[in-house]
């Protein structure tokens, strides 16, 4: 997928308490803007994911792709945003959560992908470059993406509504209780193993520093290390944050849906999959912008927590490489918009 890709290489409560005492870091002030252009950037809800060595940000119409190669420097690429993703559709409630959640699991296989050539080149050694080289690497994420999608229906939806069958003479109700239950628990099982995996520590770290990027960003700090210092390695709009927002909603849909006939039960958890996934959405669109409102903080506390699991505290250089992505996605919507390049930063 390189070649269409444009290549601009250069050179628990006391995560709650931590994430609220960061809306007003200690120490710092808020950077003088008079700039049209840092204002526009600033309106723009930027987010993310850690990939190999690096962190990915999407902006307006790119995403920035920021990876730090073997020989300790940092790779800088543009990925286009799929254009069926950003069209009027966008706008409307819930169907831009079917959207995003659509594009983000492309995209972000995209970076991962390139991530992974970027930072292990050596494994790319002697394999074919150019249009077929391309295609089969856009061949290899479709692949990935339904097997992994596939995997997921099945392991969280389908597997727990089966199991719960076991529970059906007591109820209805309390079989769907019994499945939401057991959803929570896989998920959760399935989050705490992945963490203990030594090799997704450098990732979580990474992770961290994409947080801590975003929320100096968003509270108009310079984007530098000892800014970025000043936030925790959480952030409310996270991706793991969704995930969860999606198991306790999909909790309370499925809790009002009969289970007989049975083959109807099964197919309401895979094409009601959509809807859940919008109505978190929401929730994390809201929650992310409203947490001085007090139901939020305390809904969002779980959230939070959760992060303590899929983040750690990066070192300043995964903060230098978190930086460079958000400032490349900040100048990549500037040159679109015709504003100047990159975010002000002092010091």
């Amino acid at each position: 997928m390189t070649s269409n890709m444009q290549n601009t290489d250069e050179g628990a409560k006391s995560a709650l308490t931590a994430f609220q005492a960061s809306q007003t870091p200690a120490g710092a002030t808020e950077t003088s803007a008079p700039a049209a252009s840092q204002e526009k950037a600033k309106r723009v809800l930027y987010g993310g994911q850690a990939v190999i060595e690096g962190v990915m940000i999407r902006g307006r119409t790119q995403a920035a792709l920021a990876v730090r190669r073997p020989d300790g420097t940092i790779s800088l690429r543009a990925l286009p945003l799929e254009a069926w993703a950003n069209g009027k559709a966008r706008a409307y409630p819930l169907i831009r959560g079917v959207l995003v959640l659509l594009e983000t699991l492309i995209v972000g296989m995209k970076a991962l992908a390139i991530s992974a050539e970027v930072a292990a080149p050596e494994m790319q050694a002697g394999k074919p470059a150019g249009k077929s080289s391309s295609a089969a690497m856009t061949a290899g994420l479709v692949v990935v993406l339904i097997v992994g999608l596939t995997f997921g229906v099945a392991l969280f939806f389908v597997l727990p509504l089966f199991v719960s069958r076991l529970v059906e003479p007591a109820g209805d109700i309390w079989a769907n209780l019994a499945e939401g239950l057991l959803r929570l628990t896989i998920f959760l099982v399935y989050i705490w193993a992945i963490g203990r995996m030594k090799e997704m520590r450098r990732v979580f770290g990474y992770h961290g520093a994409e947080h801590m990027a975003v929320s100096a960003h968003e509270h108009g700090q310079p984007l530098i290390a000892s800014s970025l210092k000043q936030f925790p390695t959480a952030h409310p709009r996270c991706g793991t944050s969704f995930l969860l927002t999606v198991v306790l909603v999909s909790v309370i849909v499925f809790m009002f849906v009969p289970r007989d006939p049975f083959w109807v039960t099964m197919l309401s958890r895979v094409i009601l999959i959509p809807a859940i996934a919008a109505l978190s959405y929401e929730f994390i669109r809201y929650s992310g912008t409203h947490l001085e409102v007090t139901w939020v903080r305390v809904v969002t506390w779980p959230n939070l927590l959760l992060q303590r699991m899929t983040t750690a505290q990066p070192d300043e250089q995964m903060m230098e490489v978190a930086i460079e992505a958000i400032n490349h996605a900040i100048a990549l919507d500037a040159r679109t918009a015709g504003v100047p390049d990159r975010a002000e930063s002092a010091g």
